[in-house]
């Protein structure tokens, strides 16, 4: 069976599905979307991408396209249709098809896209080498705690790490503050062994692998520090990692052609992929 797609209503071969081409996500990135992780079957913390993506819809002034539990049963019948067990579900919500103007239009009807894609398992070089990341200015807008579709600072810093020879870009601020990284949030361990993060504010995305990692750190007695902190500091940590929700928590071991600790993903950063390994594996059996 090819591949599926679901635009607006209907189920469609991958390679056809469309919009039209005055959808305001087309022309206004007037949209917001959601990537959610599928393991073994089971969609990975799916209430709290559907609550984070009813919080960027509210924030967007975006009607919901459907009720959440049909969003749950479109959900689940791409995934049968396309055999999904390992990979992630793509949703996405613009305000909709009008005629190109500015000021929201007064009677569109917000459009609904969803796709699936399958995912190979992280490579073992990737984990046992770790990544290399480096720094650009962070140039996106004051709200990216919105999910919005609008990545063009984005794509423009991963396209830069990929001209350095590197996997991805952390974005830093103007008082030279790491936020996160082009697709997921940034961490380091200090080397008095405290786990630390970016606190969630506009400067940054919630993710929702850092939402549930936060929980998984303190219900195993790591120190937890929720602050910013600079490139610096993050060079002279002794361990760096990321976490998305495609990504689970990745080590990082090299930032700025600079080594991060011995240049080698660090132990504490091992641990805590393996916690989150292990709570992915711990939903199906409650599912």
């Amino acid at each position: 069976m090819p591949r599926q797609a679901y635009v607006n209503g209907r189920y469609r071969p991958h390679g056809d599905a469309a919009v039209h081409i005055e959808d305001r996500g087309y022309q206004f990135a007037d949209g917001v979307y959601e990537v959610v992780p599928v393991y073994n079957g089971i969609l990975v913390d799916e209430d709290l991408h559907l609550d984070r993506l009813d919080r960027s819809l509210r924030e967007l002034r975006i009607e919901a396209p459907m009720s959440r539990a049909s969003m749950k049963l479109v959900a689940r019948e791409l995934m049968r249709r396309n055999r999904l067990s390992n990979g992630f579900l793509y949703m996405q919500v613009t305000r909709g098809v009008a005629p190109r103007d500015h000021k929201f239009p007064k009677n569109a009807t917000p459009s609904l896209v969803m796709t699936t894609r399958q995912m190979k398992p992280h490579s073992a070089a990737m984990l046992n080498n770790g990544l290399k990341v480096i720094t650009v200015p962070d140039e996106r807008w004051a709200r990216c705690d919105i999910k919005s579709v609008s990545l063009l600072p984005n794509i423009l810093g991963k396209q830069a790490a990929v001209d350095a020879g590197a996997d991805d870009a952390w974005q830093v601020d103007r008082e030279g503050q790491v936020t996160e990284g082009t697709s997921n949030n940034a961490w380091i361990v200090t080397e008095g062994n405290q786990v630390v993060t970016r606190n969630a504010n506009n400067a940054i995305l919630n993710g929702i692998t850092r939402i549930t990692l936060l929980e998984l750190i303190k219900a195993e007695g790591y120190e937890l520090v929720e602050r910013s902190f600079s490139v610096e500091e993050a060079k002279a940590a002794r361990e760096a990692f990321l976490t998305s929700s495609t990504s689970f928590v990745l080590p990082i071991t090299q930032i700025d052609d600079q080594p991060v600790g011995n240049g080698h993903p660090g132990i504490l950063t091992g641990k805590l992929r393996q916690h989150y390994l292990d709570y992915m594996q711990s939903l199906g059996k409650t599912a």
